[in-house]
């Protein structure tokens, strides 16, 4: 434990910061979850529908620095090309 005053803040402020983080990456894991289970089901417009939310998701994270921005689009362009390849069978 830190004998510092400011250190002992710095402390606490990460602890929140990494328990909003956490809630935040949980949600994106829910809304890409939920993606590959509509792509799972086949049901185009419902593939589409999460498509755009977890894409939401995903730029959220990104504005609020929980994600960096080159993650967020790798995981957003394999969903959008697996949407696609659903789309045209």
């Amino acid at each position: 434990m830190a004998n510092i005053k400011s250190q002992i803040k710095r402390i606490r402020t990460n602890n929140k910061a990494q328990a909003r983080n956490k809630g935040e990456r949980s949600s994106i894991k829910t809304a890409i979850r939920h993606f590959r289970d509509a792509l799972a089901s086949g049901d185009t417009s419902k593939i589409n529908v999460e498509l755009v939310a977890a894409s939401k998701k995903l730029d959220e994270a990104v504005s609020k620095g929980v994600l960096h921005s080159n993650n967020a689009a790798n995981k957003k362009s394999a969903m959008a090309k697996a949407a696609n390849a659903a789309g045209k069978r």
